[in-house]
């Protein structure tokens, strides 16, 4: 009898479906990912998760962008998001404030390397976002910067992420005045264009 009810209750509890496990995400990036001048929840990293559940996938993304950001402020930030998160993923877009304001190639590469080298080491996969810079910074110091990130995300076997501005640029509707940042209408493409490469490689 004993047998009888403990086989039941096994086949009962296995009927139960069991609730997905969730992939944590964290965006560690700049305004390009923190939603400037917009509400957040317009923000394409607070899109993010239903584009992948469209995909298959089950994500939580933490947004910890913050407008302004360089290479270094991230690396002073990223340990303590590390611990409070604990993510699978860790997708990188930080740059971009670094070669406005003209730092090194070699400085930019070298911060990159530790927050890449810093997640690993917590257990978190990387993902690297290409940044560029625009041409009017000059031919040399901007191919300088573009190349840091296919040569980090080889030397660091992580995946290369295209740069999401290079196909929001050209529509003028969907970029600020600045001809920096994307507009709100901009976002949900965004958030699929990111769904749709995150979703090769998780």
């Amino acid at each position: 009898m004993m047998r009888m009810l403990s086989l039941i209750f096994v086949l009962c509890f296995s009927s139960i479906p069991q609730a997905a496990s969730k992939t944590t995400i964290l965006i560690l990036g700049d305004s390009l990912s923190a939603g400037y001048q917009m509400a957040i929840e317009q923000s394409w990293p607070s899109l993010l998760p239903q584009e992948l559940k469209q995909n298959g996938i089950e994500a939580q993304v933490i947004n910890g962008s913050i407008s302004g950001d360089t290479t270094g402020n991230g690396l002073q930030r990223l340990p303590a998001l590390l611990k409070q998160h604990q993510p699978d993923w860790v997708v990188i877009e930080l740059g971009a404030n670094d070669g406005l304001r003209g730092f090194p190639p070699a400085t930019i590469k070298q911060n990159l390397q530790q927050l890449i080298q810093q997640s690993k080491a917590a257990g978190s996969q990387v993902a690297l976002m290409q940044i560029m810079v625009p041409p009017n910074y000059g031919k040399r110091y901007t191919q300088a910067f573009a190349n840091v990130y296919p040569d980090l995300a080889k030397q660091q076997d992580i995946p290369l992420l295209p740069f999401f501005l290079e196909q929001v640029i050209v529509k003028k509707e969907w970029m600020m005045q600045d001809g920096l940042h994307p507009k709100p209408e901009a976002q949900p493409w965004i958030a699929q264009f990111i769904a749709s490469e995150l979703t090769l490689i998780l």
